[in-house]
């Protein structure tokens, strides 16, 4: 089977299914990590190349032609975000985001799915109010892959 077939197949089944409810996820850095780990044994298994053939992982994605598996997931969660913030309050999702929070326990926070997105807007420099232009809003979350 050519390179670009398995490529395709790789965007529109492995991939999905991977990244399956990844809109209400709370990444973490050992998340993303292992997402990578998984992505590159299946492209590296899908191209015939092992770790001892000494070829980087830039170069067998870009032979697959499919972007970074850690960028999926931020996007499938702003657009996900986006969806809500278009609905009304009344909207079961927006209802359940503003209930009082109870106070928690000693140490760090755990990460929350809130707080993730507050994290995912700082780094592309927007703010929720770009939500509501649907253009705007596709264009800045959108990560195509490679053609």
């Amino acid at each position: 089977m050519p390179i670009k077939t398995k490529g395709k197949v790789y965007k529109t089944a492995v991939r999905p299914a991977m990244l399956y409810g990844s809109e209400c996820w709370a990444m973490k850095k050992c998340h993303e990590q292992t997402l990578h780990v998984n992505e590159m044994k299946m492209l590296r298994w899908a191209g015939g190349v092992t770790r001892i053939d000494w070829i980087s992982n830039e170069y067998i994605r870009g032979n697959f032609k499919v972007a970074r598996i850690q960028d999926k997931p931020l996007e499938n969660r702003l657009r996900w975000y986006g969806h809500t913030q278009r609905r009304g309050m009344n909207y079961v999702v927006n209802i359940a985001r503003n209930l009082p929070e109870t106070p928690r326990g000693r140490g760090r926070p755990k990460s929350t799915w809130w707080s993730t997105i507050q994290k995912d807007l700082r780094t592309l420099n927007t703010t929720a109010e770009t939500t509501q232009n649907r253009e705007i809003w596709r264009k800045l979350t959108s990560r195509p892959d490679p053609t």
